[in-house]
C-alpha cells in the first residue's frame, strides 16, 4: 500500500514544478495569448516582456539591491553564527544550556512579533545617524543588521548541531600537537564542518532573498527597496496597463534565479546537514 504522505508529498512537487512552467511560459506570451490558451505554448516567444518588466519599477536597481543585501547579510550572518556555535556545541557549563534554550525559543519567534519595536529601533537610529554620525543613512545597512539578527538563531542552532555532531577527538589531537582554541576552530572544524556552515549560508541566502514584509516597513524608498517589494509595485503597475506578459516575467524574474540555486545546491544541502557526523 503507497505511503499516502509520500503521495502528498509528490503531489506537491509536481504541483510546484508545474507552476514554475506555466509562469515562465506566460512570460513569453501576449495578453491575448494569456487569456486566450493559458496552458499553451506561446506562438511567438515575446522576449520583449523581460525588457517591459525590468524597466519597470526599477527592477534593475532591485535586483543589484537584492544581490548585495542578501550577500552582506548571509556571509556576515554565518561568520557571527559560526563561533557562537563551535563554543555552545563544546562548552558543557550550564550557560551553554542556557544559550541553547534561549536560541530554539529565539527560532520560534516569528518576526512579526517584533515588527514595531523593529520600526521603532530603525527609526532611531537613522535620526541618530543623520544628527550626529555621518549626516546620512541609507536604510538598507538597516535592513543589513536586521537580517542578521532575525537569522542568528537559525543559524546558531542549525551549526551547533553541525559542531556537536563532530568527534571531540578533533579538538583533543589539535590541543596535543599545541593548537589554540582559535587555530583549532578556523583550521580543523570550520573545513570539516563546512558542508552545514555551507548548506545555513544557502537557506539562509534563499531566505533572504524572498523576504518582503520588513522591506516594506523599514525601507520607504523604492529606490533602495528589494526585488520582492519592486515586484508588488510592478503588478500595480502591469494590472492596470493590462500587460500580464510583462508581470509573469518579472515574476520569473523573482524566482527563477532561486529555483536554480536551489535546484544545483538542493541535494548537497542535504547531503550537508547529515554529513557532520561522518567526516
Amino acid at each position: 500500500m503507497p505511503n499516502p504522505i509520500k503521495m502528498l508529498l509528490w503531489i506537491w512537487v509536481v504541483f510546484n514544478i508545474f507552476m514554475a512552467v506555466w509562469v515562465g511560459l506566460n512570460a513569453l506570451k501576449t495578453d491575448r495569448e494569456i487569456f486566450g490558451a493559458p496552458f499553451g505554448l506561446p506562438a511567438s516567444p515575446q522576449w520583449d516582456n523581460f525588457v517591459t518588466a525590468w524597466s519597470l519599477s526599477g527592477f534593475g536597481g532591485a535586483a543589484l539591491n537584492s544581490a548585495v543585501v542578501v550577500a552582506l547579510s548571509a556571509v556576515l550572518t554565518i561568520a557571527i553564527a559560526a563561533p557562537a556555535a563551535y563554543v555552545i556545541s563544546r562548552s558543557h557549563r550550564r550557560l551553554a544550556a542556557l544559550a541553547k534554550t534561549y536560541v530554539a525559543l529565539c527560532v520560534a519567534l516569528p518576526v512579526q512579533t517584533i515588527l514595531v519595536p523593529l520600526f521603532i529601533a530603525r527609526s532611531e537610529v537613522r535620526a541618530f545617524a543623520i544628527e550626529y554620525l555621518f549626516g546620512w543613512w541609507d536604510d538598507r545597512i538597516t535592513l543589513v543588521f536586521i537580517y542578521i539578527a532575525t537569522s542568528l538563531p537559525f543559524s546558531v542552532f542549525l551549526l551547533t548541531a553541525a559542531f556537536a555532531s563532530l568527534p571531540t577527538s578533533l579538538n583533543e589531537a589539535a590541543e596535543m600537537d599545541g593548537a589554540s582554541p582559535l587555530d583549532t576552530f578556523a583550521r580543523i572544524m570550520v573545513p570539516v564542518a563546512w558542508p552545514g556552515i555551507k548548506s545555513a549560508l544557502v537557506l539562509n541566502a534563499l531566505n533572504m532573498w524572498n523576504e518582503t514584509l520588513l522591506v516594506l516597513v523599514l525601507i520607504p524608498d523604492p529606490s533602495q527597496q528589494t526585488l520582492p517589494a519592486a515586484l508588488l509595485r510592478l503588478y500595480g503597475t502591469m494590472q492596470y496597463n493590462s500587460n500580464w506578459g510583462g508581470l509573469f516575467a518579472g515574476i520569473v524574474i523573482l524566482i527563477y534565479p532561486v529555483l536554480v540555486l536551489y535546484l544545483w545546491v538542493g541535494r548537497r544541502i542535504m547531503e550537508g546537514l547529515t554529513s557532520g557526523a561522518t567526516k
